[in-house]
């Protein structure tokens, strides 16, 4: 088991020269973290997000970071039992966690514990100190042992964390007794996300599905309060308390929370189903007009609304943080040629994502299984990009049709991933482009290979449509292939290719030439 303190205590007996030596250390640390978050997030300079112009304004990004924490006023509570009642709220935070096997399983625990380091950096935490124990499975009672969690309760005394983060989704009882040994808060892997997702959803459905999936994870793990057991009499028992006929406690307050979660529970479902038929009714009107659409997916942070600003100038927000947007933005734009086609970027991915988080967006996740092409986005950068691309499958297979979607593999930030690794995976996939957002590099490429992919019409036409039809002459240059449009006596000739409905309005209202 071991452990990387990047803010040590100083001793009270410090000379200059130990603090001189402790000063180039925490510069050392503070480099390696910066280089850490910059290859996991959009180009970067001096730990900063850079913009380009296809960004646009970025409003939403002030309104966000409007509101800044201020360290050192945390009011944690001691009292631990408190802690599913109250937010989620995370400041100076140790993360642990836990690997079998050998040096390749343990460079892949390396990599998660750094992208839940910056998961906590996303929900607004200082990251102290981060763990990794080698055990065969995790202890069923405290999930590092006891010898192990006592040490890391000795940890957390030594940096003044007031949090400790575990990889892993924790079962109710680990929490509980994990947070008997270590005395602060324990938070999951689940939880965090959960709170992120919390943080930035903004749409009325988004923010019913958070709302939903943090219920899900929360109703099975309320705790008893001890003392407060009935909350009514049963049998003929009176409020002055226990009498002739006591039938026993009645429902006690636990009951009564879990009553209410399901109650509350079932009101979301009912509102995020109601929300449906109107996203139903867009998409059907896109079809009825055979529009094309090009769903846009992938890992979290590998620059997926980068790339929807370079290919749109849609000016959606852009941040280095994971989960930086989580409202699917659909985006309308044109071929060089003129026909019409929609961007829908979808909310991302990650290692382990929370299935209940699946479950309450798998209604946003469906765009992907009706789109024509998906753009599968992934970080070229990452350290290990082929596992972000395990992860984003492993999801998108649970949705219908998904096997179906024209898979486009989009090596992103190409302007700073290592070329080996780039050609490695241009090897394993199929159909890849690699493109950078930021320096627009391969961005135009990789729009010429979408019109040419695109479906296209399917009726082939050469008719001349009357000059009062100019409304159908519009359509056919807007959602057609045209090959010749020349102006007669009797209207328009055109020659082309229209989608099937298109094709038998004009039938209607042909002419002879």
């Amino acid at each position: 088991m071991t452990h990387t303190p990047t803010e040590p205590e100083l001793p009270a007996e410090e000379t200059p020269e130990l603090r001189a030596v402790q000063a180039d250390a925490q510069a050392i640390a503070n480099d390696v973290v910066a280089r850490v978050l910059a290859r996991a997030g959009t180009a970067r300079a001096d730990g900063r997000t850079v913009h380009t112009a296809a960004d646009g304004d970025q409003i939403d990004l002030e309104e966000r970071t409007a509101l800044r924490r201020v360290a050192g006023l945390s009011t944690e509570l001691e009292d631990v039992t408190e802690v599913e009642y109250r937010q989620l709220r995370l400041e100076k935070v140790v993360l642990v966690g836990l690997f079998t096997g050998g040096e390749r399983a343990a460079r892949d625990a390396e990599i998660s514990l750094r992208e839940l380091a910056a998961l906590a950096e996303t929900a607004g935490s200082q990251v102290l100190d981060g763990m990794l124990q080698r055990r065969q499975k995790p202890d069923p009672g405290t999930y590092l042992g006891s010898g192990k969690a006592l040490e890391l309760a000795e940890v957390v005394l030594a940096t003044g964390a007031d949090t400790v983060i575990v990889d892993s989704e924790l079962a109710p009882s680990q929490r509980r007794a994990l947070e008997d040994v270590v005395k602060v808060k324990v938070v999951d892997r689940t939880a965090l996300i959960l709170d992120i997702f919390a943080q930035h959803a903004k749409s009325r459905e988004g923010k019913a599905q958070v709302e939903l999936a943090q219920l899900e994870y929360l109703l099975p793990r309320l705790r008893g309060w001890g003392e407060s057991m009935s909350r009514q009499a049963g049998g003929q028992v009176g409020g002055a308390g226990a009498g002739m006929g006591s039938r026993g406690p009645g429902e006690t307050k636990i009951e009564l929370d879990r009553r209410r979660i399901r109650d509350r529970m079932a009101k979301l479902r009912r509102e995020i189903a109601a929300m449906k038929p109107a996203r139903e009714t867009k998409r059907l009107s896109r079809k009825r007009n055979a529009i094309p659409a090009v769903a846009i997916a992938g890992y979290t942070n590998a620059g997926k609304s980068s790339l929807l600003n370079a290919l749109t100038g849609a000016g959606v927000l852009v941040q280095n943080a994971l989960f930086a947007t989580l409202d699917p933005t659909v985006r309308r734009t044109k071929t060089e040629d003129g026909r019409v086609y929609t961007f829908t970027d979808t909310v991302g991915f990650v290692r382990h994502l929370p299935h209940q988080l699946v479950e309450a967006f798998r209604s946003t996740l469906e765009e992907v299984g009706e789109a024509d092409i998906l753009l599968h986005v992934v970080d070229a950068s990452h350290p290990d990009p082929e596992g972000q691309i395990a992860a984003v499958r492993e999801v998108l297979s649970e949705i219908p049709a998904f096997e179906n979607v024209h898979e486009i593999v989009v090596l992103n930030k190409a302007d700073i991933a290592d070329p080996t690794v780039v050609g490695r995976i241009q090897r394993r996939e199929r159909h890849t482009a690699v493109v950078s957002a930021h320096s627009g590099e391969g961005i135009a490429e990789l729009r010429a290979r979408i019109a040419a992919e695109l479906p296209r019409p399917g009726i082939q036409i050469d008719l001349v449509v009357p000059y009062e039809r100019g409304d159908l002459v519009h359509r056919v240059h807007e959602h057609g292939d045209i090959e010749l449009t020349e102006h007669v006596a009797a209207g328009t000739h055109l020659r082309g290719r229209v989608d099937e409905q298109l094709a038998t309005e004009l039938q209607r209202v042909a002419v002879a030439s």
